[in-house]
């Protein structure tokens, strides 16, 4: 049995509003209250976590195997970009580099 189009729109709206409640109790609830330093700490670890998880997942699988050889372009560009942040901190120069070795890396191998 297929949903019809109205209940697609009914699941798109109550995701979208779910989403919407979970996103903004954090923006609504930390602007009013002093969240304790323990809390503040933990949150600031979320977002580095968030983007190794989808990176680590772009790299190392492909067509839903594990690919981790050193024949994978991705994985030695995400090495070479991941050196190039560590030493410079510059995250405009960390895409560039990481980007361009990802097109080279393609062409080689």
């Amino acid at each position: 049995m297929t949903p019809s189009s109205l209940d697609m729109w009914l699941m798109m709206g109550a995701a979208g509003l779910l989403t919407f409640l979970t996103r903004f109790s954090f923006i609504a609830l930390l602007g009013r209250v002093n969240a304790p330093v323990w809390l503040t700490r933990l949150l600031s670890f979320v977002p580095p976590a968030v983007l190794t998880a989808i990176i680590v997942q772009g790299v190392l699988i492909q067509n839903g195997a594990l690919i981790h050889s050193v024949a994978n372009p991705k994985l030695l560009a995400a090495m070479i970009a991941g050196g190039v942040a560590w030493r410079t901190k510059n995250a405009l120069l960390t895409i560039a580099v990481g980007m361009a070795a990802l097109l080279i890396l393609s062409a080689v191998l």
